[in-house]
């Protein structure tokens, strides 16, 4: 059973959210959602993730440089979105930074936590053709110490939600009216990964108008989290957007399997 929650969390294009931040979420915000942040598992109450595959424990990365590498082996490309999709400028953030949720609900850059091995953001577009604007995406992995840290990752996105309706993403980019859910590993048709949120709402934006379309999920396994976040424009229908994102999280999560899994 999927946990719906109301309220706004952000998306990532390039140095935004595609991926949620620094590990610090509340317990008490999850809570009064009607879910549960043991930091030991999943975001929520639901029954234990069934495994569907066993990791190899010597080819989880351990070191930043290790982590660096399962990244570029993981995080989706143009193709993994499907025909039509090109990088965008800057295509690659600053591993150097990630972006974090202040209080005034505006995301800002700031140095990754000590709980981060590695992240990476990556750009994407759908270029705008025949009165039809441009489909912005984006795609993010991020490498835990542990697999409590990346637990605790996914408990802040609830809290995020929870915590700001509206989030300015940028200067002139704004997204709201979200409706978030989480489903839980085991639950459903939830069997690739332990725990998976996803959002959908409005983005309004100076330059392409709205509102649009906008759809973000991630999806934690291990010590990773993966994350994609589409933002619709002028002609560009509801499905094809979700398509765009949950196509990228699949192939990033397949991939994230065949990297990390014991080989006989």
């Amino acid at each position: 059973m999927a946990v719906l929650l109301a309220g706004c969390s952000g998306a990532a294009d390039g140095q935004e959210k595609a991926g949620k931040r620094d590990a610090s979420a509340s317990a008490s915000a999850s809570a009064s959602a009607g879910t549960s942040t043991d930091r030991g598992g999943s975001t929520g109450a639901g029954p234990s993730p069934e495994k569907t595959f066993e990791p190899d424990p010597a080819r989880l990365p351990k070191t930043r440089a290790e982590a660096r590498d399962f990244i570029g082996r993981v995080i989706a490309g143009p193709d993994s979105f499907g025909p039509g999709v090109v990088k965008r400028s800057p295509y690659e953030s600053d591993p150097a930074t990630w972006p974090v949720l202040g209080k005034d609900c505006v995301w800002q850059q700031q140095k990754p936590g000590y709980s981060v091995l590695a992240t990476l953001t990556r750009s994407f577009e759908v270029p705008a053709a025949a009165g039809k604007g441009p489909v912005r995406l984006a795609a993010v992995v991020t490498v835990h110490r542990t697999r409590e840290d990346a637990a605790w990752e996914m408990a802040e996105s609830i809290e995020e939600t929870m915590r700001c309706p509206t989030q300015q993403l940028r200067e002139g980019e704004l997204i709201g009216s979200m409706v978030a859910a989480a489903l839980f590993g085991g639950e459903a048709t939830q069997a690739n990964s332990e725990d998976a949120l996803s959002e959908v709402g409005q983005y309004q934006s100076s330059e392409l108008g709205g509102p649009h379309h906008y759809a973000w999920q991630q999806a934690q396994t291990l010590q990773f989290t993966v994350a994609v976040t589409g933002k619709g424009a002028k002609g560009r229908t509801r499905d094809e957007i979700d398509n765009l994102v949950v196509q990228a999280q699949a192939a990033m999560l397949v991939r994230l399997e065949s990297a990390v899994e014991k080989q006989s």
